[in-house]
């Protein structure tokens, strides 16, 4: 199995980055706009479109607002039915700043360089959409 971890700091409070992750339907729209194009929820799983075309079906594993980690799996959609199983997670990092962390598990191996391409492409948007809605509008 192959592990792909990624992590890094974003210039805004965890709550607030916390506060977008969590919105699990939204993420088209607050965590990675651009990268991902649609999102739905059909009860438990998140249907989820990248922009490159590719669309998966997600079970929502957990939502753990204590320790601010949403973890999922893809279980329908362009990967299945390999695994591929993943979390992100919250923590503080200094006054006003987090430390993000995002985890993924993926078999079989050969789609280790695809995956980490897109985790990649997402942690910069990512980066970015967290720290641009934490920028005050002028």
């Amino acid at each position: 199995m192959a592990h792909i971890h990624k992590e890094f700091l974003v210039d805004s409070a965890p709550d607030n980055v916390w506060a977008a992750v969590r919105d699990v339907g939204e993420v088209h729209r607050r965590l990675a706009p651009g990268f991902v194009t649609d999102t739905r929820l059909e009860a438990d799983i998140r249907v989820v479109t990248f922009a490159n075309g590719v669309v998966v079906h997600e079970l929502l594993v957990d939502i753990d607002d204590e320790a601010r980690r949403v973890a999922y799996a893809v279980v329908g959609g362009a990967l299945a039915p390999k695994h591929h199983h993943a979390s992100m997670q919250v923590f503080a990092d200094g006054e006003g700043r987090s430390r993000f962390v995002w985890i993924t598990d993926v078999t079989p191996d050969d789609l280790a360089g695809p995956i980490a391409e897109m985790v990649d492409q997402g942690t910069r948007v990512i980066k970015q959409a967290l720290e641009r809605s934490a920028t005050p509008a002028n």
